[in-house]
């Protein structure tokens, strides 16, 4: 009994006969006896497996990934060895072992992602799913279940990464107090930023009135020094004059000294009588009678006739 068999470019065929490889490749069409050959149909095209599970954080905390994991064939043969693959006349694959592989390179996956995710705390996990991504596909593509059975890690994804609902909610509450801290801290740090600026501007009037206020002392040490200046000037000008008129009067006194000098040892009558004209008579009778007072013990007798001293009161009269 004869069969066909035409395959896509994106399947590797494999025909077995009496325990040999007759014919093998991609694209083929070919007949084929059912009875003496085995059908061995390997996909070689990209494939992309979804997966979800929960792994542990270092902190004891559940968290669920959700991603993609692509993958193809690189070694068609290596892993016909290893899984089977064979089909049946209606190109129904006789074995389990086909949708076994997905799950295989996502147990795998999850291994690696096991070891990443147990020494990272819960908040570091959420937040770093591209180093998660990294290091998991690097180890992913070195690995020995996966090198071993010849396929080619083509890319890892993580959809999304997911706490519990309650431990969600907890962080979320968290978050938002750390959000209302720092807005808080945000309006602390205006109102300080304000005061510092009125601060400023108050120590910059300040500052102002200071040197104001320094200009204005200088201008009155200023004039209270031209003043003074002023002032020393006229007390010179005071002492030069006093000086001056104390020579003057010095000179005068002595014009005056050296003029009375002749005089200085005349009798004061002597003096009355060279007053000449200029003299007075009341004041020379007045004299004569105070020197004949002075002299009354000497005078024995005084007659005075009524016409003498009608005469004297005559003569002093004129």
């Amino acid at each position: 009994m004869l069969n066909f068999m035409k395959v896509p470019p994106t399947t590797y065929v494999l025909q077995f006969k009496r325990g040999k490889v007759k014919r093998e490749g991609v694209g083929l069409s070919f007949l084929y006896s059912v009875p003496t050959s085995t059908i061995v149909a390997i996909p070689v095209a990209s494939a992309d497996v979804p997966f979800v599970f929960q792994e542990a954080t270092a902190d004891f905390q559940s968290v669920t990934l959700q991603g993609q994991l692509t993958y193809r064939v690189a070694d068609p043969k290596r892993l016909a060895t290893l899984l089977d693959f064979s089909v049946d006349k209606r190109r129904v694959y006789c074995s389990d072992d086909p949708r076994k592989l997905p799950e295989r390179l996502v147990h795998t996956m999850q291994t690696l992602t096991r070891a990443v995710t147990q020494r990272m705390l819960l908040r570091d996990v959420l937040v770093s799913s591209d180093a998660i991504v990294a290091e998991v596909l690097s180890k992913l593509k070195t690995s020995e279940a996966v090198t071993t059975l010849g396929i080619d890690i083509l890319g890892l994804s993580l959809l999304g990464i997911q706490a519990t609902p309650e431990t969600t909610r907890a962080l979320e509450a968290d978050a938002r107090e750390a959000l209302q801290q720092r807005a808080d801290e945000a309006i602390y740090a205006r109102r300080n930023a304000a005061v510092e600026q009125e601060r400023l501007i108050k120590e910059s009037e300040l500052n102002t009135e200071i040197a104001v206020e320094t200009k204005k002392r200088q201008i009155r040490e200023t004039q209270m020094a031209a003043e003074i200046a002023v002032e020393q000037q006229r007390a010179q000008l005071i002492d030069h004059r006093v000086e001056n008129e104390r020579k003057d009067a010095d000179s005068r006194a002595y014009v005056i000294t050296e003029t009375l000098k002749p005089l200085r040892d005349l009798d004061w009558k002597t003096l009355m009588m060279l007053g000449g004209k200029g003299a007075d008579p009341k004041a020379m009778i007045a004299m004569a009678f105070q020197e004949m007072a002075g002299n009354a013990q000497k005078i024995g007798e005084l007659n005075i006739s009524p016409d003498l001293l009608k005469s004297l009161i005559a003569s002093t009269g004129k």
